[in-house]
């Protein structure tokens, strides 16, 4: 997923796709650990997704605690 696309969606959207690509991760790594799967770019890209996601509520919620204090 793209950081532009990301940047649109809201906080609880952000959050549950957060929730999803960390269960299908833990359910890659499961997988590929058994050897039941041999693509492991798609860990990677998962990765990626999670770094992206997480980046932007992050700067969401140091946003907010800004607009807070002042």
């Amino acid at each position: 997923m793209k950081a532009k696309e990301l940047r649109k969606k809201p906080k609880a959207k952000l959050q549950k796709i957060l929730r999803d690509k960390r269960e299908k991760l833990g359910d890659i790594c499961f997988n590929l650990a058994s050897g039941k799967i041999k693509n492991v770019r798609e860990i990677k890209e998962l990765k990626k997704d999670i770094a992206r996601i997480l980046t932007l509520l992050n700067k969401q919620r140091t946003k907010n605690d800004k607009q807070i204090s002042s």
